[in-house]
C-alpha cells in the first residue's frame, strides 16, 4: 500500500503542478498579448492553449479520483 500512496501523492501534484503553470503562462500569455498588441485571433489561440491544459488536469484529477476509489477496496 505505501507504494500505491506514493504513486497517489505524484499524481496528486503532477495535477496541481499542471493547474498552476496552465494559470500563470495564461495570465502573461494575455498580459503579454495586451502589451505588444497582438490580434484577437493570436489571443484566442492562447485561450485555447489554456483550455486544453485545464482539461489534461481535468483528466489527470479524474484519473486521481479512479486510482483512490480503487485504494478503498
Amino acid at each position: 500500500m505505501p507504494q500505491q500512496d506514493a504513486r497517489i501523492a505524484r499524481m496528486g501534484r503532477r495535477a496541481a503542478l499542471v493547474i498552476a503553470a496552465t494559470g500563470v503562462l495564461w495570465i502573461l500569455a494575455t498580459l503579454i498579448g495586451v502589451e505588444y498588441g497582438l490580434s484577437l485571433r493570436v489571443r484566442a489561440l492562447f485561450d485555447l492553449m489554456a483550455l486544453g491544459g485545464f482539461i489534461y488536469a481535468f483528466v489527470l484529477i479524474y484519473q486521481l479520483w479512479r486510482a483512490r476509489q480503487g485504494n478503498r477496496r
